[in-house]
């Protein structure tokens, strides 16, 4: 089968939105390019919550770089999360976490962004951070090629004032119906231990990371694969989910 009979094969099975992530693979690399997908994931579920991905015992003591005055100084399996000082759109204390129940004073991550990943794993072992035989020497290249590699400029999809998606709420609807509707409802509303997702819109940088790269010790699926103008338009629908 050529390439082109390929992609128009999977247009028509899949209304080209699978197609989409197939066909970008194939571009630039097939197998490899999956891989290296699934390793970035694997290291932002990390960023989310180490412990929880690897399953090992939480924190019981305060990170050693955590300031003591921070709100959640008394909260080790909170303060040993990387998102937890660095903040979910990677800007730190000039981000999201710039203010309120989150802020630690800590800088982003997005200076790190295209480092080298080894550089990222000394940093992570040295005492400063702390993380030096906590992690398995994978869970360290993952943690550190997501870092690298793995970060989005959210700007280009949320709009950090209103915290709105810059997306198509229509097209969008068509999106979440068709790819995350079977786990979650027509109507956001499930599972039923879940806060529905309406609600879970107000803090739309988390919202990103997670669905680009899944919940850890969950099977929420990390869909790096999808465009990020498809995330921002099913964003935008889910705004208009019931929050409650």
């Amino acid at each position: 089968m050529t390439m082109i009979k390929f992609k128009n094969t999977i247009h028509r099975l899949s209304g080209g939105l699978l197609a989409a992530a197939l066909v970008s693979g194939l571009a630039v690399g097939g197998q490899a390019f999956a891989e290296d997908e699934s390793n970035l994931a694997r290291g932002g579920r990390l960023y989310d919550k180490w412990y929880e991905v690897i399953d090992a015992e939480e924190p019981k003591q305060s990170h050693p770089a955590y300031p003591a005055n921070a709100p959640y100084a008394d909260k080790p399996d909170s303060n040993w999360r990387c998102k937890e000082c660095h903040g979910w759109d990677y800007l730190g204390k000039d981000g999201a976490y710039s203010s309120g129940e989150h802020f630690s004073g800590i800088a982003g991550i997005s200076g790190a962004e295209n480092r080298d990943p080894a550089e990222i794993v000394a940093l992570l072992k040295a005492p400063a951070h702390g993380y030096a035989g906590k992690m398995s020497e994978q869970d360290f290249e993952d943690l550190a090629l997501f870092v690298s590699r793995g970060q989005i400029d959210m700007d280009q999809y949320i709009d950090r004032a209103s915290k709105k998606p810059k997306g198509d709420a229509e097209q969008g609807s068509a999106y979440f119906n068709t790819i995350c509707a079977n786990c979650h409802g027509v109507d956001g509303k499930l599972p039923k231990e879940m806060i529905p997702l309406g609600a879970l819109m107000s803090d739309p940088w988390e919202m990103m990371h997670k669905v680009l790269n899944g919940q850890p010790g969950e099977a929420m699926p990390a869909l790096r694969a999808l465009d990020r103008q498809v995330v921002a338009d099913i964003f935008a629908h889910m705004a208009t989910l019931p929050k409650r």
